[in-house]
């Protein structure tokens, strides 16, 4: 078994190592790619073929677990959750609370060790966002589960030290803007992507680097769910004019341009990059029916349209 010092060690350098390859996050991962990590000369593994959790033998605690990927209606294995405090429930391995596993994730919460979360974005082959570090902050083992936030070092250590109450209101804060930037809009974002084929819906660039992955309905609102039924791949000029009501889509799929820019003379990305698209039909929608747009959330987005229009 190795010291927690070497344990720490090589978690640092997993975190790191993964934070390069995937661009700081935005980028998923296969699994072929997360093997080609080596520590110190080695080949490492980070990641779990056929459970949940990892733990190597080697170490005392988990080093990373994983979320599988489950098209929109289609259950999990695992019923993980966001409670309301913004922190992430991870079910345990099973009911044994003392499961190899479970226990791997314990230790790593009682010695506060960084922990790597794999989430599942579909592709073929497989693809997992790293979200990275996260740490175990609590355990429920009457729901049999443990506690997760994405954080980084600092604020887990701060939160730990600290009883302040105006502090703690402050790190959970601090937590649930961070669960958004680190977790949900890097998984949004590749799983949208994803579903389009890195194509924008409306004009079919195929740029990755030019895409965006555009909340139909805003994550402020309760009913802007991080889901692929939410989103719409848009290159950046499509996504800042659908954000700013410069351009609508109807829940059957159809563009609108504002009336007054129809009327508008400008130069060729006006006329043919917004104007020419008027009344036309999404360019590019996913192929499974099930990561298409719910079209009531359309149906709220474009209402908001027409509302700004007439205004």
């Amino acid at each position: 078994m190795w010291s927690l010092d070497d344990e720490l060690a090589l978690r640092q350098s997993a975190i790191e190592w993964l934070k390069f390859r995937s661009d700081d996050g935005a980028e998923p991962l296969t699994r072929d790619e997360i093997l080609d990590f080596e520590y110190r000369g080695q080949k490492i593994r980070l990641q779990s073929t056929q459970t949940g959790i990892w733990k190597p033998r080697f170490l005392r605690g988990a080093l990373s677990f994983q979320t599988v990927f489950r098209a929109p209606g289609q259950p999990r294995p695992y019923e993980d959750e966001v409670g309301k405090d913004s922190l992430i429930r991870y079910m345990w391995r099973g009911d044994n609370p003392d499961h190899p596993e479970n226990a791997g994730l314990r230790f790593a919460f009682a010695n506060q060790l960084p922990l790597i979360w794999f989430i599942g974005v579909g592709g073929s082959p497989k693809k997992y966002q790293p979200i990275c570090p996260v740490f175990i902050v609590d355990e429920e083992p009457d729901l049999k589960r443990f506690v997760v936030a994405p954080m980084d070092e600092e604020a887990f250590f701060l939160r730990d030290r600290t009883q302040d109450t105006m502090m703690q209101a402050t790190i959970k804060r601090y937590i649930s803007r961070e669960t958004k930037v680190r977790l949900h809009q890097p998984v949004f974002r590749s799983t949208v992507l994803r579903a389009y084929e890195d194509r924008c819906a409306v004009c079919n660039l195929g740029h990755r680097q030019l895409l965006d992955a555009a909340h139909i309905v805003p994550d402020s609102d309760e009913r802007g769910v991080a889901s692929v039924v939410n989103g719409l791949a848009l290159c950046k000029i499509h996504h800042a004019a659908f954000d700013s009501f410069i351009m609508g889509i109807s829940p059957d799929y159809v563009v609108h341009i504002r009336p007054d820019l129809l009327e508008e003379i400008d130069g060729p990305m006006l006329q043919h990059g917004l104007k020419g698209l008027h009344g036309s039909n999404l360019m590019k929608l996913p192929r499974a029916r099930g990561e298409r747009p719910r079209r009531d959330l359309l149906e709220v987005s474009f209402d908001r349209f027409l509302k700004a229009e007439a205004s």
